[in-house]
């Protein structure tokens, strides 16, 4: 059995279809379960946590807490030990642990990955960067000027997870890109040709500091990152920009 969590949002509803289409058990894990094969759990309930893990044999990991700390992911880690879940994928972010101006860019990250690690599961760290489905947001805000990002169609990380939930790469960390890099106002132009879209240029200033260090970071030039990693996992190329704005346009 493979449980989902974050089985609706962006990638976690990709990876269950993905699965299914396998025709693999799937069990999805939500605060409010609308689907037969949904349950529900909550990552500050250890006891809907057991609950939602019996059975399980790997999980696809995805938390986004409000505020960026790695208490649900330890939650969730120390119930999957338990119950002896026997490989986690976790999505964490590009970038995470590097060292930018004194500081450890996306600390919640950095500790979740790290206690994946050490947990003794079978595990794979998943870390892309910026989904193109944000080009989808009314408006778009772009913190990051004209700096570039290896944009990636949330569906190849959804595609690369199953692989790892499958048991391919063990105790990898997998950065992952499209294969390009482009810069928001650069996706924007892309995505106008086939539906509109509004940008709104946003001072990082004015941002939460818990999530200025990576936005800083990106601006400064090194999100501007193209891997050949969704291409090595797949055997298919990364999905292009413009196909993928050509999909939802």
């Amino acid at each position: 059995m493979f449980l989902i969590t974050g089985v609706t949002g962006t990638t976690g509803s990709l990876v269950r279809r993905l699965l299914l289409d396998r025709g693999l058990p799937v069990r999805g894990m939500t605060r409010t379960p609308s689907r037969p094969d949904d349950v529900r759990g909550d990552f500050t309930s250890p006891d809907s946590l057991a609950s939602a893990l019996t059975g399980v044999t790997a999980a696809y990991l995805v938390t986004a807490p409000e505020t960026p700390v790695p208490d649900d992911d330890l939650a969730f880690l120390a119930a999957a030990q338990a119950a002896g879940v026997r490989r986690i994928v976790r999505l964490s972010a590009i970038g995470t642990g590097e060292v930018f101006e004194g500081s450890v860019l996306a600390p919640h990250h950095h500790t979740a990955d790290e206690a994946l690690r050490d947990s003794g599961l079978e595990w794979t760290v998943l870390r892309p960067s910026t989904f193109a489905t944000n080009m989808l947001r009314t408006p778009v805000y772009n913190l990051t000027d004209d700096a570039k990002h290896g944009v990636i169609d949330p569906a190849d990380i959804a595609a690369v997870a199953v692989e790892a939930l499958l048991g391919d790469h063990r105790g990898e960390v997998l950065t992952l890109t499209g294969p390009e890099a482009l810069s928001v106002p650069e996706q924007a132009a892309v995505l106008r040709e086939f539906r509109p879209v509004e940008v709104v240029d946003v001072d990082p200033a004015t941002i939460d500091p818990s999530w200025r260090g990576g936005v800083l970071w990106a601006r400064a030039g090194h999100s501007a990152v193209v891997t050949d990693t969704v291409e090595r996992v797949l055997g298919r190329p990364a999905t292009p920009f413009e196909q993928w704005a050509r999909k939802v346009g």
